[in-house]
């Protein structure tokens, strides 16, 4: 029998073990962030976010857009990240992994923006399962060329890399629209403007969008694919100001667009692709709406015609970029805030 301090003692250790058990299975747990839908049109809809690109700052730009989506119009959003296996932190270099895929499955919709991945075959097919589905797919910036297979060329997902010839343009061009082609204006000193096209105004996804400025330069494209409708153009600017003037001799490039898209097994999705999305783009109110606007559009239901789209919380992106990423952040780190 145990009395007295030694009691106490065995007590306290007691206490301590299953603290510490609580810390690591909240660890455990912890391998991606959820917002749960508050009231709004729609609630009942899961919408899941998939980052995961070297430069632009995907793992600060998904998060902000999922709390818009949750708290605002009442979606539940799960964002997934690449980690560093070993210790949960947010590794966006880490090419080979993406954790969490398999919540894919119960997605009614996918937000995707991703650069150069190579994942293994059991996390890919997920990503393939659900392009299959005819569920929508919402592409941002880099997912253009979303894969590359440069060093597992005998995956049976290789063919999706974004410059393969026999699946012309892999994943990006056969599903989005369009594959990588260059920087058609200079990458980081050139900004980028959106003008609406005229014909495709009226398109819903368009409803309120006014003015769409971002510090990411125009990306070129040769042809969009399919029954592809542009809705916003892409101007190239003279410097990185909103107020600077468009360049000389550029030509306009698509800049968003929206397309379907029948997969393998024969159902058609609704697709949505712009090569704007960096965080730092984000701060434009516009490319905020057109991207609400078409997680509505995508699902079929009713496009707002003034979307609430405020950022919640506070949200201060970090400059694309190399190696930029802030180091020491897990996914908890993206919890939604108390004050909403």
């Amino acid at each position: 029998m145990k009395t007295g301090a030694n009691f106490n003692g065995w007590i306290y250790g007691i206490l301590l073990n299953l603290i510490l058990a609580g810390v690591l299975m909240g660890q455990e747990q912890a391998k991606w962030v959820v917002y749960d839908g508050f009231e709004g049109p729609g609630k009942g809809k899961h919408v899941v976010l998939v980052s995961g690109d070297e430069e632009y700052r995907s793992e600060e730009a998904l998060p902000m857009l999922g709390k818009i989506l949750a708290a605002r119009h009442g979606f539940k959003c799960t964002v997934l990240f690449s980690l560093d296996p070993k210790t949960g932190e947010i590794d966006p270099e880490n090419q080979t992994n993406i954790t969490g895929l398999e919540v894919l499955k119960d997605a009614d919709c996918m937000i995707i923006f991703t650069r150069f991945r190579e994942l293994p075959d059991a996390d890919m097919k997920h990503i393939i399962d659900y392009t299959n589905s005819g569920k929508p797919i919402i592409g941002l910036r880099t997912s253009t060329h979303a894969f590359s297979y440069s060093r597992n060329k005998d995956s049976k997902y290789a063919k999706h890399s974004y410059n393969d010839k026999a699946f012309e343009g892999g994943w990006g061009r056969q599903v989005l629209g369009e594959t990588w082609v260059n920087h058609h204006g200079h990458h980081g000193r050139e900004a980028t403007r959106g003008l609406i096209d005229g014909l495709n105004h009226k398109h819903p996804v368009l409803n309120s969008v006014v003015d769409v400025f971002g510090p990411t330069d125009v990306y070129g494209i040769n042809s969009l694919t399919g029954d592809s409708e542009v809705l916003l153009h892409g101007q190239v600017l003279v410097g990185m100001n909103p107020w600077d003037v468009p360049k000389p001799g550029k030509p306009l490039m698509p800049l968003a667009w929206v397309k379907h898209y029948k997969g393998e097994t024969g159902n058609s999705s609704r697709v949505f692709t712009t090569t704007m999305g960096a965080s730092v783009d984000m701060l434009s109110e516009g490319l905020r709406r057109i991207l609400v606007n078409a997680v509505f559009w995508g699902l079929e239901m009713d496009v707002p015609g003034r979307a609430n789209v405020d950022i919640v919380g506070e949200f201060k992106p970090t400059m694309y970029g190399f190696g930029t990423h802030k180091r020491g952040i897990f996914p908890a780190d993206h919890a939604m805030p108390d004050n909403k």
